[in-house]
């Protein structure tokens, strides 16, 4: 086992995952896996740069996460970085200060880069069950981006496109600095057009209807697991590996875009965090599931955060201690 640390910085969250790996074997075991709702890129499409506040909450959160990993003394850890900061003008100053807090730097990723470690993370326990067919079509609904995978053991295609549940919110329900509580209907049927656009540029490089298996994953998605299942609080155990039909990711979609702000507040899974941004990000995972004809998505809590660390445990990465004496 190569004890590990993995760091998934996105536009609306910060996630760790300290796990043992045991690359032959398949295996990797959780110590500790955490989020924080930190809103990296607030107004970012706006202003194309990261906002002072924003950076602030980020790198609280870094520092509590750099604790984390000294307690645990894990011996590799990777941070990487997805939409918010390949946008942003001023990410130089979003990697000095992750480099001066956890003694790495950040690593800024591709679309595509991104594409790759959401697949590993959510398929490597799957392609032996036969209950499953495959390729599979794996989505990642991030806060800036989504992520479209589609393979089968390995990656046959991918692509990731601007539309996130924070994009999409900041983009067509904020006006004045308030999200609309509830959108209009002009509201939504934009941020449906939008949608459709980029499902449509994610389709010219990956062949999103001939998967078998839609799996989905990140925060939207796991929250309307939580909600199909009328989950008393979030539980992981009971959302990993758990299925949605169709039917019922339309009528939860719906009823989150006529709710008010303390409707969905009031859910007892949904994370303060996610309740101005939920709406839209289940309708992301309504479209997709339209435009490629699923009856259900089978929804992963592991992901991007699994993949990363799955990079870390490969024999070929070696090992060296953490910087800054945090390993």
């Amino acid at each position: 086992m190569t004890r590990v640390a993995a760091i998934d910085c996105g536009t609306n969250s910060i996630r760790l995952l300290v796990a043992d790996a045991n690359p032959e074997t398949g295996e990797l075991v959780d110590l500790d896996r955490r989020m924080v709702i930190v809103r990296l890129g607030q107004g970012v499409d706006r202003t194309g740069r990261l906002a002072p506040e924003a950076l602030a909450r980020t790198f609280a959160a870094c520092r509590e996460y750099a604790a984390v990993i000294k307690e645990y003394g894990a011996e590799r850890l990777r941070f990487v970085a997805t939409s918010a900061s390949r946008d942003a003008e001023n990410r130089d100053e979003f990697v000095r200060g992750v480099l001066d807090i956890l003694g790495v730097e950040p690593e800024v990723i591709s679309g595509d880069q991104e594409a790759e470690f959401s697949f590993t993370g959510a398929t490597k326990e799957l392609t032996g069950r036969d209950d499953l067919a495959k390729p599979f079509l794996v989505v990642d609904i991030g806060g800036g981006s989504t992520e479209f995978v589609v393979g089968d053991e390995h990656v046959r295609a991918a692509r990731s496109v601007d539309v996130g549940c924070v994009r999409m919110t900041e983009r067509h329900l904020v006006h004045e600095g308030h999200v609309s509580d509830p959108p209009t209907e002009a509201e939504t049927a934009s941020m449906w057009a939008d949608i459709e656009r980029a499902l449509d540029l994610a389709e010219e490089t990956v062949p999103l209807r001939e998967a078998h298996t839609l799996v989905g994953l990140a925060g939207s998605v796991t929250t309307l697991s939580a909600i199909h299942q009328d989950l008393p609080e979030y539980d992981s155990a009971a959302i990993h590996h758990s299925r949605i039909p169709y039917a019922r990711v339309r009528e939860i979609t719906e009823w989150l875009l006529r709710s008010t702000h303390a409707e969905r507040a009031a859910i007892p899974s949904m994370h303060p965090g996610r309740v101005d941004v939920i709406g839209a990000g289940a309708l992301v995972l309504q479209s997709i599931m339209e435009r490629v004809g699923a009856t259900e998505v089978v929804v992963s809590e592991h992901d991007i955060l699994d993949g990363i660390a799955w990079s870390v445990a490969q024999p070929s990465n070696g090992r060296r201690p953490l910087p800054n004496g945090l390993g």
